[in-house]
């Protein structure tokens, strides 16, 4: 067997690799910061030179985003990435996709708000990924990388999930990991699809054939008692994905008297912070959920019947602690520690934290 070439790079750049490398049909973005090289690794790697990827630097994130569903209508795997006040331009077209029940791939690169804010790490995104962002019932599938190596891993996942669920998946990011160096093994190629594999794969993509079923909007309003089916039929399909879908991983959680929830590089932080507490005599455990949606309740339940408390740590100002407040169990004390703005919590603060507000 050939040994796994390791090579060290950014969670962005490792975006741009593993998209080349799973076979992407295109990518439409725009530049801003904390996700530029993402556009930038892709300009450099010219890969409609060996793949025949199209790499679009459009206009604007709307002009993206609009790419971006014309490009999955036709069943190609196609996706964009931006960072926080540029994925709020692209929830119109975002809430078209998921109506439209289209494959699609976003990629956020979280930074601080409201507003242009800073472009400083933060995770201050979690609602407009997770309960909706744009107008409607709708959903996306949430990934939440920890990890250069995930960030290049959740590619080629991102986009089985949403074809396997004709649903838009969210890659949900923060400056952290996509700015830092770490090892990753790159997935091997995959070639892309043919337009005659598309056409048989996709019977629902728009190829300009006459006489086959196409997801495209193409009427500005249904009858009343036709959108209730559109929107019966959505919800459905949601409660299918949250009844096979959900992924995390639990740490240290086995014999702990506290529980973090955390996501993505507050995560790692919490790891330190499960070390640090130990040397006390403090044992805590991490519920990291991969999947913010469908989110990870049923085992945030089971575990909050053992512990004596939960902390979420978060880089805002408390929005996935309402998700781990709902799945706890009744009298669970829940509390949240975060930091705004940009900055990173050190792990000495979250077991301040974790003191004061819970062991006191």
């Amino acid at each position: 067997m050939a040994e796994k070439e390791i090579t060290l790079m950014k969670g962005n750049e490792a975006i741009a690799h593993a998209a080349i490398r799973c076979g992407c049909d295109g990518f439409f973005g725009y530049p801003i910061t904390p996700q530029s090289e993402i556009l930038e690794t892709l300009a450099e790697l010219k890969p409609w030179e060996t793949t025949g990827m199209v790499v679009v630097q459009a206009e604007s994130e709307l002009a993206s985003i609009n790419m971006v569903y014309g490009g999955a209508a036709c069943g190609k795997r196609v996706f964009t990435s931006s960072s926080s006040p540029g994925i709020s331009l692209m929830q119109e077209g975002i809430s078209y996709i998921a109506a439209g029940e289209l494959p699609a791939l976003i990629v956020n690169v979280m930074r601080g708000g409201p507003g242009l804010g800073t472009i400083q790490p933060s995770q201050s995104d979690y609602f407009q990924a997770c309960k909706g962002g744009g107008h409607g019932d709708y959903h996306l599938i949430v990934l939440a990388p920890d990890s250069v190596q995930e960030m290049a891993d959740f590619v080629d996942l991102g986009f089985e999930l949403a074809f396997k669920h004709l649903n838009p998946c969210m890659i949900l990011a923060d400056g952290v990991i996509g700015q830092m160096m770490e090892k990753v093994v790159l997935p091997p190629f995959k070639p892309r699809k043919t337009d005659e594999q598309v056409a048989a794969e996709c019977p629902w993509a728009t190829t300009g054939r006459k006489g086959r079923k196409h997801n495209i909007i193409s009427t500005l309003m249904l009858k009343s008692e036709e959108m209730e089916q559109v929107n019966l039929r959505l919800q459905a399909k949601y409660k299918r994905i949250e009844e096979t879908e959900v992924r995390y991983e639990a740490y240290h959680c086995e014999d702990a008297d506290y529980l973090i929830c955390a996501f993505g590089s507050a995560a790692r932080i919490a790891k330190k912070v499960i070390e640090a507490a130990a040397q006390e005599g403090i044992k805590v455990g991490l519920l990291r959920p991969i999947t913010l949606w469908p989110f990870p309740s049923q085992i945030i339940n089971e575990l909050s019947k053992k512990v004596k408390g939960i902390l979420t740590v978060e880089f805002n100002a408390g929005q996935m602690v309402e998700d781990v407040r709902m799945a706890a169990a009744p009298g669970t004390p829940v509390e949240h520690f975060g930091r705004l703005g940009g900055i990173i919590p050190t792990p000495d603060e979250v077991v301040n934290a974790l003191k004061t507000k819970l062991i006191k």
